[in-house]
């Protein structure tokens, strides 16, 4: 790859720790990636402030300003696009998007989820692994489509769940393993490392997993 880094834009909604995991890891001398803006549909969350700390450009497209997800989604494929990124991540964005947005960003929006895809789409993850009696848990990131959750995978992580496992220790078991998966998947998408063939993602050639 040439000199120049990966312009990579990050949507937010919350707290922005998966944010703050690839703040951490963009401060190393060797990263291909360059995080130019962070994009919260909520104003005033601490992923902004995590930003601004970090002397990262925010902006807020408060998903409420708006009559529907088509205008909201408008509104917020124009706000990315200002930054001309190569790479949308969605690091715990709690929208749901529409195909014409995700159709705009093809093969350049990838999403963190807290489970072993196909296992576990949507929310409450952790409360239902253990309802369901999973024996491990963990993370995924994938490449976002227009069904919830199911996009191709680029890695996953796994934990055990631990007899007396909450939902909370469980949780913060599979985040420590958040942070560490997202920032290697923006990695490889910025060394040209990963292509998607049919429904499967490569890495260097060979399927990823």
């Amino acid at each position: 790859m040439s000199g120049e880094k990966l312009r990579v834009v990050v949507l937010v909604s919350g707290r922005g720790s998966n944010l703050q995991a690839i703040i951490d890891d963009g401060t190393h001398p060797d990263c291909p990636f360059e995080l130019c803006a962070v994009i919260s549909n909520r104003p005033q969350v601490a992923g902004l402030e995590r930003a601004q700390k970090a002397h990262i450009s925010t902006r807020v497209v408060d998903h409420k300003s708006y009559a529907g997800r088509e205008q909201f989604d408008a509104a917020l494929k124009e706000s990315i696009d200002a930054y001309q990124p190569g790479l949308v991540v969605l690091a715990g964005f709690m929208r749901i998007l529409t195909p014409a947005f995700i159709d705009h960003f093809h093969g350049r929006l990838i999403n963190i989820h807290p489970s072993l895809l196909p296992e576990f789409p949507g929310l409450d993850t952790h409360q239902r692994a253990i309802a369901g009696g999973a024996v491990e848990h963990g993370a995924s990131v994938h490449f976002v489509s227009s069904i919830l959750d199911s996009g191709p995978l680029i890695i996953q992580a796994r934990v055990p769940v631990l007899a007396g496992d909450d939902a909370a220790a469980l949780a913060a078991r599979v985040l420590e393993q958040e942070h560490r998966i997202l920032p290697r998947a923006i990695r490889w998408f910025a060394e040209g490392r990963l292509a998607i063939d049919d429904d499967r993602v490569l890495l260097d050639g060979k399927a990823a997993l």
